[in-house]
């Protein structure tokens, strides 16, 4: 079973890290891409984090699984492989690898997920990480989320194989939850019944209805997912006023960088 560190250094080689083009601590966001893999939009909610002073690390799960995209798609996609509770295990070693760099402010980071990668974020925000094996580490209870201000949850997965969708945040950080009103995986009752328990918790918790499908803002169009470049701009500009209210624009010097 791994440990926070055996799991980051393995995730750490894959990461992408974006932003201004120094080594001041500044806040920064995690993202967490879907079950079809890094595709072209998460490098936009990146430079929008970048140019607002903010860093931001793109995690790539299934490299360091050795895992391509079609893999993915025919497995995670169909719930045959790394369920929310063991993608969450990825999360919670990225919010401890990313917190120990010099050059991130580790009071003040976002987690953000699209669809899979939403769900691992409501499972890490709401497991018993005390439990021995909790999502799959033998130490989920040795990171701290104090430092996770903030929560963007675009589209993510709350159907039927996401056992524990109901189940209350333990960590209750500001989140902006994007629900499309064409989601194939859920309706827009079940997706508000489930952010409306998040809210119960103490969590201000925003929701977004867009009048699209799953996947809106990702550039490709794969029936019944449709992406629309509107809706994808409407999402990057609630995104970064999201990070405007957790932490006000820093100032950039320099290009951002990219590593």
């Amino acid at each position: 079973m791994d440990t926070l560190a055996t799991r980051w250094a393995r995730l750490e080689r894959h990461v992408t890290v974006v932003g201004p083009d120094d080594v001041l601590p500044r806040p920064t966001a995690l993202l967490f891409h879907g079950c079809g893999g890094l595709r072209g939009h998460l490098p936009r909610y990146a430079e929008v984090a970048g140019t607002q002073g903010w860093r931001a690390v793109i995690v790539d799960s299934y490299a360091p699984r050795g895992w391509s995209r079609q893999f993915a798609m025919a497995t995670v996609c169909t719930g045959l492989l790394l369920r929310g509770w063991e993608r969450a295990g990825d999360i919670l070693a990225t919010i401890d690898g990313v917190s120990r760099r010099a050059d991130v402010d580790a009071s003040t980071l976002l987690v953000g997920g699209w669809s899979h990668g939403g769900w691992g974020i409501m499972e890490a925000m709401s497991a018993d990480r005390d439990r021995p094996g909790a999502l799959g580490l033998a130490d989920a209870g040795a990171v701290s989320l104090e430092g996770v201000r903030a929560a963007y949850l675009a589209y993510p997965y709350v159907g039927i194989a996401a056992l524990n969708r109901m189940r209350p945040w333990r960590h209750c950080p500001k989140t902006l939850a994007v629900i499309a009103s064409r989601d194939h995986l859920t309706t827009v009752r079940n997706a508000e019944r489930v952010h409306d328990m998040v809210r119960n918790c103490g969590a201000e918790v925003e929701t977004w209805i867009a009048d699209g499908t799953h996947s809106f803002d990702e550039p490709m169009t794969a029936p019944p997912m449709r992406f629309d470049d509107a809706l994808s701009r409407d999402a990057l500009i609630r995104f970064g006023r999201l990070l405007e209210d957790v932490a006000p624009a820093l100032p950039v010097r320099g290009r951002s960088r990219s590593g």
